[in-house]
């Protein structure tokens, strides 16, 4: 009798930590790339951060977001499971501070940092205006989605806002990525949601969505076409953007 294959291994906190996930391509790593530039252009519009906001960046990864937002908001709190992604954080911080960092010459006094669970992060409930997740739900499984989207809105007040932005499995370049063709597959991301999937997952935690929709890429001759087909053609709906609102008590009953 043939012996049963063996489960694939669960991307924990502990596969970030140890695997070469963090000496990633020098796009990803690089705040000044073409890549991470339009990225933070896109997520900062979609959450359109207010100067009074205390800001939670879910998954913070290199910090890309964090960093991004710490000129636009009132306080940035990065948080990730993995060690390594918050050493990281730091030591760019670090770097700014001590003036060998050649893209800042300030160190963000409103900007830290710290290692957390975001199922369950331990932080004060109704303690912040805006949580974003920026590439964050294609990495969890789906029990921790729907615990991801609770522990979002029990830390904001009511009002707050919960900021998505993920990949939509159904372009082409993921298409192709997830078939190891041109582009390797991402083994990380271990469960890619659809636009209505994502909506029903944080309608169910007891959010309001406020605005669900696609966003083009990066791509000069690629985006153009992707602006213009990407209703109706799903082969062109690059990323997935929600914002989703915590309801007020009057907007509630």
């Amino acid at each position: 009798m043939p012996a049963k294959p063996s489960p694939p291994e669960r991307i924990d906190s502990d596969w970030y930590d140890r695997s070469a996930y963090f000496d990633a391509p020098a796009h990803l790593r690089d705040f000044d790339s073409t890549f991470q530039r339009y990225r933070t252009a896109k997520v900062l519009e979609l959450c359109d951060p207010l100067p009074t906001d205390r800001a939670l960046d879910l998954g913070c990864g290199w910090g890309t977001i964090s960093f991004a937002l710490a000129s636009h908001v009132r306080e940035v709190v990065g948080l990730d499971f993995a060690e390594r992604a918050v050493a990281s954080c730091n030591d760019r911080l670090d770097a700014i501070g001590d003036g060998t960092d050649p893209g800042s010459d300030r160190r963000p006094a409103n900007l830290s940092f710290r290692v957390g669970d975001a199922t369950g992060t331990g932080l004060a409930p109704a303690s912040f205006d805006l949580v974003v997740a920026a590439d964050l739900f294609e990495h969890l499984y789906p029990e921790d989605s729907e615990a991801v989207a609770a522990e979002a809105l029990r830390l904001l007040r009511p009002g707050g806002r919960f900021a998505v932005w993920t990949p939509c499995r159904s372009h082409i370049l993921e298409v192709l990525k997830n078939r190891n063709i041109v582009l390797r597959r991402d083994e990380s991301h271990v469960d890619y949601k659809s636009l209505p999937r994502l909506t029903g997952i944080l309608g169910r935690a007891g959010f309001r969505i406020a605005r669900a929709g696609y966003a083009e890429s990066h791509l000069p001759g690629l985006r153009t076409v992707e602006r213009a087909l990407q209703r109706w053609v799903p082969l062109l709906r690059r990323r997935i953007a929600v914002v989703a609102v915590r309801p007020t008590e009057a907007s509630a009953t």
